[in-house]
């Protein structure tokens, strides 16, 4: 966690560091290789959008895939909207489905856009919805609902 943050600091230029794309890339691999997933998802939009680096749609899928190995749920949405705008629905569905368990409420919308497309079916949104409606009811507690009442940054629902 440590080395992704300082890979943050270094990639934002937060907290009196210098931006540096270079230092930040390779803070985030290490980080991944540490076993913190979201490393290689920032790997994988730097390579997307051409942080610091020459824009690789190859390179940003494939850190996507690893972090999204790891549990990324947000790697797992960035590889479901690869797949969407590729034209494989079941495949992006899968994603989503399994973004969508882990809590990410953007693969929730992009079911349900889906579903609305018809590249989805009504099963398949319920059940999508059940799955982060248990998401939520797991991660509820006393001190989440008194900080998401008091900042909206801090809102989990």
């Amino acid at each position: 966690e440590a080395v992704f943050t300082l890979g943050c600091n270094y990639c934002d230029g937060d907290d009196d560091f210098p931006q540096d794309y270079d230092k930040a890339l390779e803070l985030f691999i290490r980080a991944g290789e540490l076993g913190h997933a979201a490393g290689y998802n920032d790997v994988g939009y730097a390579y997307e959008n051409g942080n610091g680096v020459e824009r690789d749609k190859k390179k940003a899928k494939y850190y996507y895939q690893l972090a999204a190995i790891g549990g990324n749920v947000y790697a797992r949405f960035n590889l479901g909207v690869d797949d969407e705008n590729a034209g494989n629905m079941n495949r992006a569905l899968k994603h989503f489905m399994i973004a969508t368990g882990g809590g990410d409420s953007d693969s929730l919308k992009q079911i349900q856009k889906l579903y609305t497309n018809g590249h989805a079916t009504k099963d398949d949104y319920a059940k999508a919805l059940r799955a982060y409606q248990a998401y939520l009811a797991e991660i509820k507690s006393a001190q989440r609902d008194a900080a998401a009442a008091a900042c909206a940054n801090y809102r989990y629902y």
